[in-house]
């Protein structure tokens, strides 16, 4: 990956983690100050969700920085990338799941048209399918580890010969 497109992604990275930090405090704010509850929503357990949901985003957004750091330097085939892969597949399983309450506590006000919770829960399951292609790649990258285990086993070997 080039410096440039290394750059360019810390830098959406960072605009979205501070975006995710300012709607969390926002948040906070509104649930410390006990801003009334108006409209047919119940606005703290959504507010709740919402905290919830962006700290899944950080972890993802963290996870996909050190990630970029590993192509960088190049050590992205290693085992230790597995653990920010795991983060991010399990931040995106944690999303789904916050989805599919954000569905439940709008299903009541649904009632007259239901399709709105089934498109919510469509939604919801859309985004476990990302966490399974993700996981695919995880895969993926096993193989490579192992594959590039295999090379430099290989490349030992023939320098033993030479």
């Amino acid at each position: 990956m080039g410096k440039l497109t290394v750059r360019a992604l810390r830098a959406v990275l960072a605009v979205v983690f501070t975006g995710t930090v300012l709607v969390q405090a926002s948040m906070v704010w509104a649930l410390v100050t006990g801003e009334r509850e108006e409209g047919p929503l119940p606005l703290t357990p959504m507010r709740v969700i919402v905290i919830l949901g962006m700290v899944s985003a950080q972890v993802a957004l963290v996870c996909v920085w050190r990630l970029t750091a590993m192509v960088r330097r190049g050590t992205v085939f290693s085992h230790a990338a597995f653990r920010y892969v795991d983060g991010v597949i399990g931040a995106i399983v944690a999303a789904a799941l916050l989805w599919f309450a954000v569905t439940a506590v709008n299903a009541p006000g649904q009632r007259e048209d239901p399709g709105v919770t089934v498109i919510m829960g469509g939604i919801g399951l859309a985004v476990l399918g990302v966490a399974l292609i993700v996981l695919v790649l995880r895969m993926l990258l096993a193989q490579a580890v192992a594959r590039d285990g295999e090379a430099a086993a290989m490349r030992a070997e023939l320098d033993e010969v030479i």
